[in-house]
């Protein structure tokens, strides 16, 4: 039995495409780029810049609710122009490009500066590359092709924050330096996308969509109430951001801060594909229901968490429940829209979760303030219950299979 799953997971992956495995190993790049200096930005905001959490919380919701309302004109814009391709391209370069704005950085204004232009970079890349990967999969392997993606993304976010750590550590915790480190992977990226071919049938498609805001009326309800749960998923899930504050509160040194996303990323790696199998088999509400488990008990585990070790298990657990939901709804957004608004129907999920996004980072950082750390997980852990019923709630023919 166990030889036979292992020949299907391994059968499923060789039946890909080979354009999901370049836009995954781009992916691996990039993430390992933006996640060093994702997990020595907060600190380097706190300690070296003086920035409060308050203000650490807006600027992380400001730069990924600009991620989201960016997506939805590069996605509208490749459904319009029916060509991905390039549009991924320039998204990432120009994250590329915003790399050395990090270590160059003098002032709070500045950073904010550079992480709203390197979000936006990722913006524009990413409804069109997730349409895409719809577009170049059969359908009956999206989970995979979702998973596959998400878990070489993932090995990306566990490699960014190992390479602070061991930077940090051969040039003595200075910030600065190590955040230079992360231009060269970022530029391997882009380089690497100029090999990915477009499948031709995109661009010679039946009809081409009219790129308006009246286009969103023509996706089907099914959609919308993916959209609904999406964005309730992620108001109970507020910027990583606060996993590197928490582990440094607990007294974790500052070489070490960053291992808070290796964890929570090595999780999400090893769990993401699979999870992206069983999205393709199983029923979609007991999949959900399955990914709120874990993010409950990391909200648990944080709030509660005074060692390292603690936090370091409660940041596990949150990958857990990334890998469980994140290719879940991008399956479920490919499956329920229209192929010539593909790229529409991703922007706009991802509008829906960058809004909430940004109110449950505000939230956050908002509560860490005035009541502590633990008051912000303690109100992660509720609003992720109430999505918990609100699934429950919701009718399984809505929810897939």
């Amino acid at each position: 039995m166990g030889v036979k799953k292992i020949n299907r997971k391994s059968l499923a992956a060789r039946r890909l495409p080979p354009g999901i495995w370049l836009l995954g190993i781009a992916a691996l790049f990039m993430d390992a780029s933006s996640e060093l200096v994702h997990s020595l930005l907060p600190v380097f905001l706190a300690s070296v810049l003086g920035a409060s959490m308050l203000t650490i919380g807006i600027i992380e919701g400001i730069a990924e609710a600009a991620v989201a309302f960016t997506k939805v004109f590069s996605g509208a814009l490749s459904d319009y122009l029916r060509h991905r391709k390039w549009i991924v391209v320039a998204g990432y370069a120009l994250a590329a490009f915003t790399k050395p704005m990090f270590p160059l950085a003098q002032s709070i204004g500045a950073v904010f500066s550079a992480r709203f232009i390197d979000r936006f970079g990722k913006g524009i890349r990413g409804a069109p590359r997730d349409a895409l990967i719809a577009d170049i999969t059969p359908p009956e392997l999206r989970g995979a092709a979702y998973g596959l993606r998400q878990a070489l993304d993932s090995a990306g976010a566990v490699i960014g924050p190992l390479l602070a750590v061991g930077f940090m550590i051969w040039l003595a915790n200075d910030i600065r330096a190590v955040l230079w480190v992360a231009v060269v992977p970022a530029f391997m990226a882009v380089a690497l996308l100029l090999f990915l071919r477009e499948p031709g049938e995109l661009a010679a498609g039946p009809s081409r969509a009219r790129w308006s805001v009246a286009s969103a009326g023509l996706l089907p309800g099914s959609f919308w109430v993916v959209v609904v749960f999406g964005a309730i998923f992620t108001l109970a899930r507020f910027s990583e951001a606060f996993l590197i504050l928490r582990a440094q509160d607990v007294g974790m040194q500052l070489g070490q801060v960053p291992l808070a996303l290796v964890v929570m990323s090595l999780s999400y790696a090893v769990f993401a594909y699979p999870a992206g199998l069983a999205a393709d088999r199983l029923n979609h509400r007991l999949l959900l229901l399955v990914g709120i488990a874990p993010l409950v008990a990391a909200d648990l585990m944080l709030a509660t968490a005074d060692t390292s070790w603690q936090a370091l298990a409660g940041c596990g657990l949150w990958g857990l429940h990334m890998a469980f939901t994140r290719g879940l709804f991008a399956k479920l957004v490919a499956d329920t829209a229209p192929a010539q608004l593909r790229g529409t129907a991703f922007g706009i999920f991802e509008l829906a979760s960058g809004v909430a996004l940004l109110l449950a980072s505000v939230i956050a950082g908002g509560l860490w303030t005035l009541y502590g750390p633990a008051a912000t997980f303690w109100a992660g852990a509720g609003f992720a219950v109430l999505a918990g019923f609100g699934v429950l709630a919701l009718d399984s023919g809505h929810a897939g299979r």
